[in-house]
C-alpha cells in the first residue's frame, strides 16, 4: 500500500493527482520486483527535508529525495518511507530545464531503489530507467 503524507507548508506540484500518483508508484514497484510492498512517501518542503538529511545522514542543505528502510522490527511488506522535498524539485525542473513528470518519476524511482536495497550501481541506474518508463507508461 502507498501513503501519501503532504507537509501543509507545501503546495501539490506533482503534475498528477494523489491517485495517479499512488498507482504510479504501485507500477513502478512491480516494475523492480517489489509488487504488493507497502511505502510512505513524504511530500515536503527544504526546510523539512534539510533536517533529516542533517540529523539522518549528517549533511548540511536540501537535497531532493531522502530515502529511509524500514527497520527490521516493523511490518514485512513495508519497505520504508521516502521525503521528496517539492521545492527542490520544482527548482531543478526550472534550473536544468526537466520536465516535471519525468523528473518526478525519476527522484521517486530513484528513492524506491534504496528502498530496496539498492547503492548507486549500473544495475540501479538501469533499474531507474525501468521504473520511470513503467511510471510513464501509466500516465500515458
Amino acid at each position: 500500500m502507498i501513503t501519501i503524507k503532504k507537509s501543509q507548508s507545501v503546495d501539490w506540484l506533482l503534475p498528477f493527482s494523489s491517485t495517479e500518483l499512488t498507482r504510479v508508484m504501485d507500477a513502478m514497484l512491480a516494475a523492480i520486483n517489489q509488487t504488493g510492498k507497502d511505502v510512505e512517501i513524504h511530500l515536503v518542503d527544504d526546510a523539512t527535508v534539510a533536517d533529516l538529511n542533517a540529523s539522518f545522514l549528517q549533511c548540511n542543505g536540501p537535497t531532493n529525495i531522502l530515502s529511509f528502510p524500514a527497520t527490521e522490527d516493523g511490518s514485512e511488506q513495508s519497505i520504508g518511507w521516502l521525503a521528496l522535498s517539492m521545492d527542490t524539485l520544482e527548482r531543478e525542473c526550472l534550473l536544468y530545464g526537466q520536465d516535471r513528470t519525468e523528473h518526478a518519476l525519476r527522484l521517486i524511482a530513484h528513492g524506491l531503489l534504496h528502498l530496496a536495497g539498492y547503492d548507486h550501481s549500473e544495475e540501479m541506474f538501469t533499474l531507474t530507467d525501468i521504473a520511470v518508463e513503467a511510471g510513464m507508461n501509466f500516465l500515458q
